[in-house]
């Protein structure tokens, strides 16, 4: 049997624990639901489905490094934001670096800008193989 003592410490063990779980119940549940993060989320998703506009810094770069619109389309559906390389804040519009392997095996980064109602194709890099460009 336990003494009072020890009953009244239990219970006030017991009652730190269930009021630990829901506070991190809840802390998780904002962090994961914070605006910050819908609206990157929402940005995200925004230059996927956008019309896309090539610069000729990004046409140059394509048309050396064997890379074509095709590949440009499945590396926007399909890749990955690396946002060590991305500028989420960049002015006037966010630039994001979208990575992913094409479907004939190339490893690349994207550089897209989300502006307005387009996504803009700043430049296109082979991550894996070097490649000769003259472009300006």
């Amino acid at each position: 049997m336990r003494t009072p003592k020890q009953r009244k410490q239990l219970s006030s063990i017991i009652l730190l624990a269930i009021l630990l779980v829901v506070y991190l119940l809840f802390f998780r549940k904002e962090q994961h639901n914070s605006p910050e993060r819908n609206k990157s989320d929402k940005r995200e998703k925004a230059f996927r489905h956008n019309r896309i506009y090539y610069t000729k810094h990004a046409r140059c770069r394509m048309d050396c490094r064997h890379i074509d619109e095709s590949e440009i389309k499945e590396i926007l559906e399909e890749g990955k934001i690396n946002y060590n390389k991305s500028e989420t804040n960049a002015q006037p519009c966010p630039k994001f670096a979208v990575e992913g392997i094409t479907h004939d095996h190339q490893h690349v980064r994207i550089i897209v800008g989300d502006c307005d109602s387009q996504a803009s194709i700043i430049t296109v890099i082979d991550l894996e193989t070097e490649f000769k460009c003259d472009c300006d």
